[in-house]
C-alpha cells in the first residue's frame, strides 16, 4: 500500500481543473496546492508555527543542500526531518538534480550519475539515482522525487530526447533503490524540453511506472509563459486522473493561476520570500515595492484586501522604514504576508474550481493582478 494518496474530489465544468485531497503520513492537504520551500529545513525567516498559521500543510526541504550541510545522516540521527525542523505536517524532498545540474557541466554528466563540486567548500560528489533515494530516505520525507536531469531552454532537440530518456532510466533505477514505499512515496519527473512530442514521449514513459504521483520538470527554466502553458496542455491528457500532478520551481501569481486552469495540482518555488527578502510585496493588484519612496509615509497596510497577521497590524510606511533600514524584521514581515498571500489565493482557485467557475475566476484575478 502507498504511503501518499490522491482523492479526486471535482473536476471544474468551466475548465477541467481539478480538486483534489493528498493524504500522507504526515496528514491531508486539498489541491491545488503552493508548497513553501524550506531549502535547508527551514522556510526563510518563518517558523513552523507561523506557517501553521497561514494555513500551510506541506512544505519541501532539499536533499543536495541537506546533504552538503549537515548531512543525511546526522538528521537522521536526530529522528529525521520532521523532528529536527520541528513540523509534524507533510514534507516533500526534491531530488537535488535542479541545483547539480546548475553546477555541473554537461561533461559531468553520464549515465551512471552526476560528478559535481560543493557549493561550500568545492569538495567533489557524484550523485546517482541511488545515492539520491538513500539521501531521501535517510531526512525521511513524505515524498521523495527521483534523480532527474532537467533540460535548460533552450536546447536542442537531440539534447533534449537524450536527456528525458535518461530520466526515465533514472526513474527506473530509483524504483529499484525505493525500500520503504509503506513508509515514503515516490514521484517520477516528466522531462522533454519545449519539444511537444518529447513531453508526450516522457509522459507516457514516465506515467507508465504506476507510482503514487508525479512532477514536471524542466519548465519555468527561461521559456515564455505561453511556451509553458502549450508543454502542459500537451501532456496532461497523458497524465493519470487519479494521482497528483506537481509542476516544480513554479509560484508567481499568474502561473498559479494559469497552472490550475491546466489541471496542475500542486506547485512550489523560493519566489514569494525571495521576493520578500529583497522588499517587495505580492497584492492583489500587483507587485508593492515597499522600499521605494512613495511608501515613506504611507499609513495604508500592504494589500487592504489581506487579512494576514501583516497587513492586519504594520503600515507600509514601517515597513519601508525597516526595509531600507536593513532590518530583519522587514525581511520577516514581507516574507510572512507573501506566503499568507499565495495561500488566500490557492484557496480562492479551488474555491473557484468547486464552484465551476474557474475561468470567470482568472478573468477576475487578471483585472486586478498587475504581472
Amino acid at each position: 500500500m502507498s504511503a501518499v494518496s490522491y482523492e479526486l474530489k471535482h473536476v471544474c465544468q468551466q475548465s477541467g481543473a481539478r480538486y483534489g485531497v493528498v493524504t500522507t503520513p504526515h496528514g491531508a492537504f486539498e489541491t491545488p496546492i503552493f508548497m513553501p520551500v524550506g531549502t535547508q529545513a527551514t522556510v526563510k525567516t518563518m517558523t513552523p508555527e507561523e506557517l501553521k498559521t497561514i494555513g500551510a500543510k506541506i512544505i519541501l526541504g532539499n536533499t543536495y543542500h541537506l546533504w552538503m550541510r549537515p548531512g543525511d545522516a546526522i538528521v537522521k540521527k536526530m529522528g529525521g526531518l520532521h523532528r529536527f525542523m520541528h513540523w509534524d505536517r507533510s514534507i516533500l524532498t526534491d531530488s537535488g538534480g535542479f541545483q547539480i545540474f546548475s553546477l555541473a557541466k554537461p561533461k559531468d554528466i553520464e549515465e551512471e550519475g552526476v560528478h559535481f563540486r560543493s557549493h561550500i567548500d568545492g569538495s567533489k560528489h557524484f550523485l546517482t539515482p541511488e545515492k539520491s533515494i538513500a539521501i531521501q530516505e535517510a531526512l525521511g520525507s513524505d515524498i521523495m522525487m527521483q534523480l532527474d536531469e532537467c533540460t535548460p531552454w533552450p536546447a536542442e532537440e537531440s539534447y533534449a530526447k537524450e536527456s528525458l530518456e535518461r530520466t526515465t532510466r533514472w526513474l527506473e533505477r530509483a524504483v529499484k533503490a525505493w525500500s520503504q514505499p509503506h513508509k515514503q512515496s515516490l514521484f517520477g519527473i516528466v522531462q522533454g524540453g519545449t519539444y511537444e512530442h518529447l513531453r508526450i514521449q516522457s509522459a507516457k514513459e514516465i506515467t507508465s511506472f504506476d507510482l503514487p504521483g508525479y512532477g514536471i520538470g524542466g519548465l519555468s527554466v527561461g521559456e515564455p509563459a505561453e511556451l509553458m502553458y502549450a508543454m502542459l496542455e500537451a501532456i496532461m491528457p497523458y497524465m493519470p486522473k487519479d494521482r497528483p500532478r506537481y509542476l516544480m520551481g513554479v509560484g508567481s501569481p499568474d502561473y498559479l493561476v494559469e497552472g490550475s486552469v491546466r489541471g496542475v495540482d500542486m506547485f512550489d518555488c523560493v519566489f514569494p520570500t525571495r521576493l520578500g527578502r529583497n522588499g517587495t510585496a505580492l497584492t492583489w493588484d500587483g507587485r508593492v515595492v515597499i522600499r521605494n519612496a512613495p511608501h515613506r509615509e504611507s499609513d495604508m497596510p500592504l494589500d487592504p484586501s489581506c487579512d494576514c497577521y501583516v497587513c492586519q497590524n504594520y503600515s507600509r510606511a514601517y515597513l519601508h522604514h525597516l526595509i531600507r533600514s536593513g532590518e530583519i524584521l522587514g525581511l520577516r514581515l514581507l516574507s510572512w504576508h507573501n506566503l499568507a498571500f499565495l495561500m488566500q489565493l490557492m484557496e480562492k482557485i479551488r474555491q473557484a474550481i468547486q464552484e465551476d467557475r474557474l475561468l470567470s475566476y482568472r478573468d477576475e484575478f487578471f483585472m486586478r493582478y498587475r504581472v
